[in-house]
């Protein structure tokens, strides 16, 4: 992976070290929700108070299938932390539009794309457009197939995330020539 230049993103259920890697940071809403939790923000807050200084953008709270609901607790939670970390990013999902996300991003405030798999790809190149027109970060996750890789960078996307290569070393090669081909800052 650090051959490929490939970062890492971490959560607050996970291991913390970075072993020198460029790293981002998670909320962990997605993991608690994996498991039928409810999400915690004393982790979190742990984590970012440990590495927020040093990572390249950080996602704020959301709420996993949450819509606009999500987008409150976000924006609820961005004046408290913004100091935190150098770039937060919101969480846009099902049921959230541009219109709502609009007047939130923008230069230190930006995008992370989640949501369900048909709703993220329906929706990207508005994302992208939106990233585009407000000069904010874009950022999408749980991409693990090139065909999704191709999308991003068709997007405008600055990075992605996607668990293939820690999980299957065998796919590193495929996933970073496919990187390569967009213009990505940095990949997780």
């Amino acid at each position: 992976m650090r051959d490929h230049g490939f970062g890492l993103l971490l959560t607050p259920d996970a291991y913390w070290h970075h072993e020198g890697f460029d790293i981002a940071l998670d909320n962990g809403a997605y993991g608690a929700w994996q498991r039928g939790q409810e999400w915690s923000s004393e982790p979190w807050l742990k984590l970012l108070h440990k590495h927020g200084e040093s990572c390249a953008w950080a996602v704020l709270p959301d709420i996993v299938s949450g819509g606009r609901a999500s987008l409150a607790r976000s924006a609820e939670w961005l004046p408290r932390v913004k100091d935190l970390a150098p770039i937060w990013l919101i969480a846009v999902q099902d049921g959230i539009d541009v219109q709502d996300v609009e007047p939130l991003v923008g230069g230190d405030v930006g995008i992370f794309i989640g949501g369900s798999t048909e709703w993220k790809e329906s929706t990207l190149p508005v994302w992208g457009k939106l990233a585009d027109r407000a000069k904010c970060y874009l950022h999408v996750g749980r991409v693990n197939s090139k065909r999704r890789i191709k999308l991003c960078a068709m997007a405008g996307a600055d990075s992605f995330d996607g668990t293939s290569a820690t999980r299957f070393a065998v796919t590193v090669p495929g996933i970073a020539a496919a990187a390569a081909q967009g213009a990505f800052k940095w990949d997780l």
